[in-house]
């Protein structure tokens, strides 16, 4: 056996070893350390090395179980050795007497004079009384022989006999050995691929490789869970990945049983009151005395497996679980509860006897709801919001009366939006009733109506705000605050939609809401004129400074909003992303459903079917509650008009058929909903039922001052059921209506506006205005509204007897039909050509890619406009240059990419800079 990092100490039992063995010469050796240091192990390699020298070795050990039987230890010794060489244990009236101890030793040194006599005996503290007495006699009356003891024992426990270590030490030939841990050093070179000569080049070149770094984070890993126990650090190498694990947990309870019953009772006291494990504390919760809990610290200190200096408590929490788990519920949960009521009575912080009461489950003592609930918020504060809800949780189950069960419930709704959207939503529905029945007062109230504006359920907002209006009292308490304050992004004046505001400017808060308050509709709305224009950049300089908290998420919410539909989706998808991720890296999957579903937004707003899809699904999966809640409905919506858009309408149906809350109706996100069924209904030739979905949508975007095109366009929505009806003159009056908006300059909702307004007019004025429907989706970036326009177009051209530009239009919407994944839309534009999408793009003749990165900007301008199926004359309008120009522009693409004309320009043709989209 080879003693690892115990260069010192072996270098000693070799000299001692070989001065037995050669030299005549008898000693003493004393090997004493903490519990799983490798007492045991220096023993036995003693013992090999001993019988390579030709020695004879004699071994016994003390337990707990024979502490009380009288000569045990010596009965192993003697049986240990060749038959008649040494006399049998003396009778229990004679092993007392001196002359009996002095014919033991006196027959070993006589063993001596043929062979050398190693005797080992291990754990020393458990030895018998009589056998330390028999051993102590052995060390007098051998120092003139051939025999050398190696002792090993506690240096914490003194067994039965206190007095053994201090007459060994007396003697002359007596050699204490201290064995302690390992430092970090030698962790590190216990790894299965370190070596000393590595570390060595390391040292000697003053720089480690990412490899070498990453194995010296590796070691003080080891290091902070073991804290250089060999035995620990051994047990923990065992588990899988080197992470805390059964064997890690199985040499925990090793240590603590070795140290003996008394102090695996303190070590369970220990792991209950963890942070708060002073002596005087541990003492009392055991049971125990102060001096020996005193003892236990240090003993456990000193095997390393207590905090180090600055904590307290068990080192690793993999081992407070293998404590706390063998204890019995019952008994358990009552260290638990006299944890608490110690903590509180020693004034700790409200968070450790939270921590205590909710580990009893107990809440009986009068002060243990506000004890949780200022811990709560503490908690919070911190950045620690599972345990807050926990706290929470716990202290709604302890409330008294329904008022106060409210107040809790209110405070868990707002925490549980953290990590289950759907969870958050149930918890108001006591809250609300509560409301309802007048049993809550202002300062529920106020809280209430924020949370349910933050979950977008703007009526329930609406009439909490109510109640608190006709109590006539401010929320904050007489300060005139705002229960809304701290809900938006932006200043109060840029988010001045109110309910039942006119369409294009401000109105003032209904009578009936608190003086103070903002319409709970403002926090969904975008800025209106004038600010809108510098809106965006202000949502963008936001969000370059914002960070992801319990505070911040509805303004960071509200500035992507306002990205998205101010600015373009294009701008707002790389924030969506970023913040969707920082939801994810904190396991908040309650925010990365807020933020997922802006992400699924976006990428769908760009003509991405399949991502939309496909990141609505994951937030919808993420969730405790799969497709449950107000706002997992809303990323449900999401989900379906993609999976409609790419017609795939069996799995839109299944989707949208999962219960919705009847919240819904009454929150914004129930607008997405409705939306998303109407769609469904128009793919399933349900006209009527669509088109009474659209207009639901658009009453509750009245009432609620929220009627913003850019948002959601229900009138052309509207329009479309109404002129699958056969009702083209109210559709005409919709969209009309719609060009009449704020919003009616942006690309987005001009263009889908043109191109269904299109429909109602003559093939020659339906192609100037496709041809204009065309150019703003263009601009807008929705590449799918983009594909339906030029569809549209490329009809319109046949019409009109245009053949040839027919084709390259709709040869180009067919190849962004496969790239946005809407393959019921490529087999409208070109029958039977189906199948694979963008990928199934004949490419056999098309431009070689570099080619085509020859163009410059002005000729990949004119070439991108010729692929759109604009004439010369259409393109030297819209570029403000002359015919002759584009015409020399065409050659020079033509001489370039080595193609005879407008037909075999690369459907696949993209602008090269962003101005040119």
């Amino acid at each position: 056996m080879v003693l690892f990092r115990r260069a010192e100490e072996h270098s000693l039992l070799s000299a001692l070893l070989d001065g037995c063995c050669a030299e005549s010469n008898s000693a003493l050796v004393l090997v004493e350390g903490a519990v799983g240091c490798g007492k045991s192990e220096f023993l036995e390699t003693a013992a090999e090395e001993a019988e390579r020298r030709g020695a004879l070795v004699l071994r016994a050990a003390g337990t707990p179980a024979e502490r009380g039987h009288p000569l045990a230890v010596l009965g192993q010794l003697t049986a240990d050795a060749p038959a008649g060489a040494l006399p049998p244990p003396p009778a229990p009236e004679t092993a007392e007497r001196v002359g009996s101890m002095r014919a033991f030793a006196a027959a070993v040194r006589e063993l001596s004079t043929s062979v050398p006599v190693v005797i080992c005996v291990d754990d020393l503290h458990h030895v018998d009384e009589l056998s330390s007495r028999y051993l102590l006699h052995l060390a007098r009356g051998t120092r003139r022989s051939r025999v050398l003891l190696v002792l090993a024992g506690s240096a914490h426990d003194r067994g039965a006999d206190p007095l053994l270590r201090t007459e060994l030490l007396r003697l002359p030939h007596f050699a204490p050995l201290r064995l302690t841990r390992l430092g970090p050093e030698a962790v590190r070179a216990m790894l299965p691929d370190a070596t000393d000569s590595e570390a060595a080049a390391e040292a000697e070149s003053g720089a480690e490789s990412g490899a070498a770094a990453g194995a010296v984070a590796e070691a003080d890993r080891l290091y902070e869970a073991t804290g250089g126990n060999p035995l620990l650090l051994r047990a923990l190498l065992q588990d899988p990945q080197a992470r805390p694990g059964e064997a890690y947990a199985q040499a925990v309870l090793a240590c603590l049983h070795r140290c003996g019953p008394a102090t695996e009772e303190l070590a369970a006291a220990i792991a209950v009151l963890d942070d708060l494990a002073k002596p005087a504390h541990v003492a009392r919760l055991s049971g125990a005395t102060e001096a020996a809990a005193d003892r236990a610290l240090e003993a456990l200190s000193a095997a390393g497996l207590l905090a180090p200096t600055g904590r307290r408590g068990l080192r690793h929490p993999a081992a407070r679980a293998a404590v706390l788990d063998r204890l019995d519920p019952a008994d358990r949960a009552a260290l638990h509860r006299e944890a608490a009521l110690l903590a509180r009575a020693s004034g700790a912080p409200d968070t450790a006897v939270a921590g205590q009461l909710l580990a009893a489950r107990h809440t009986g003592e009068e002060w243990a709801l506000p004890v949780l609930r200022s811990a709560a918020d503490q908690h919070l504060a911190q950045g620690r919001p599972d345990q807050a809800e926990a706290l929470l949780r716990l202290a709604h189950g302890a409330c008294p009366d329904d008022a106060l069960r409210a107040e809790v419930g209110i405070r868990l709704a707002a925490v549980a939006g953290r990590t289950d959207p759907a969870a958050a939503e149930h918890h108001l529905a006591a809250p609300l009733a509560a409301a309802g029945a007048g049993l809550l007062g202002p300062a529920a109230l106020g809280p209430l109506a924020r949370t349910l504006a933050a979950q977008g359920r703007i009526d329930e907002s609406v009439e909490v705000l109510e109640r608190l209006a006709a109590a006539d009292v401010h929320p904050g308490g007489g300060r005139g605050e705002d229960p809304l304050d701290g809900l938006s992004a932006f200043p109060r004046w840029a988010v001045s939609a109110r309910a039942g505001a006119p369409a294009d400017a401000p109105a003032a808060p209904p009578a009936r809401l608190p003086r103070t308050a903002v319409h709970p509709a403002a926090l969904w709305a975008l800025p209106v004129e004038p600010e809108e224009s510098t809106a965006a950049r202000s949502a963008e300089l936001f969000l370059r400074g914002a960070t992801l908290a319990e505070g911040t998420v509805e303004p960071v919410a509200q500035a992507l909003r306002t990205l998205l539909h101010l600015d373009g989706a294009g701008r707002a998808l790389p924030w969506c992303e970023e913040f969707a991720h920082r939801a994810a890296l904190r396991e908040a999957v309650g925010w990365q459903a807020v933020f997922g579903g802006l992400l699924a937004e976006a990428r769908l707003r760009l003509g991405d079917l399949a991502g939309a899809a496909e990141t609505a699904a994951e937030v919808l999966s993420a969730a405790p509650a799969p497709g449950g809640g107000v706002l997992l409905g809303a990323v449900a919506a999401t989900r379906v008009r993609a999976l409609l858009a790419m017609g795939r309408l069996e799995e839109a149906g299944a989707v949208l058929a999962r219960p919705v809350p009847a919240e819904a109706a009454r929150s914004v996100h129930g607008l997405a909903h409705l939306r998303a069924r109407g769609h469904h209904a128009l793919a399933t030739s349900r006209f009527h039922a669509a088109l009474g979905d659209f207009l639901d949508i658009g009453r509750h975007m009245k009432r609620w001052g929220l009627d913003r095109p850019r948002v959601l366009p229900w009138r052309t929505d509207a329009a479309e059921a109404l002129l699958r009806l056969g009702e083209a003159h109210q559709a005409e009056r919709f969209l009309a209506d719609q060009l009449t908006t704020r919003d009616a300059a942006d690309p987005w909702v001009r263009g889908t506006t043109l191109r269904l307004r299109a429909s109602l007019r003559e093939p020659k004025e339906r192609q100037a205005m496709l041809s204009r429907a065309v150019d703003e989706l263009q601009r807008s970036g929705d590449r799918y509204e983009l594909v339906r326009a030029m569809a549209d177009f490329g009809q319109v051209l046949r019409e009109v007897g245009e053949p040839a530009r027919a084709a390259m239009v709709e040869r180009r919407a067919w190849h962004l039909a496969g790239e946005c994944g809407a393959e019921a839309l490529c087999e409208r534009i070109l029958p039977g050509h189906t199948g694979g999408g963008a990928a199934a793009v004949d490419t056999a003749d098309a431009p070689d890619a570099g080619l085509v990165a020859s163009l410059s900007e002005s000729e990949r301008r004119v070439a991108l406009l010729a692929v759109h199926g604009d004439t010369n004359r259409e393109i030297a309008k819209k570029l403000y240059i002359t015919v002759s120009t584009v015409e020399q522009h065409l050659t020079r693409v033509y001489r370039k990419l080595n193609i005879p004309g407008r037909q075999g320009l690369p459907v696949d043709l993209h602008p090269g800079v962003p101005e040119l989209a």
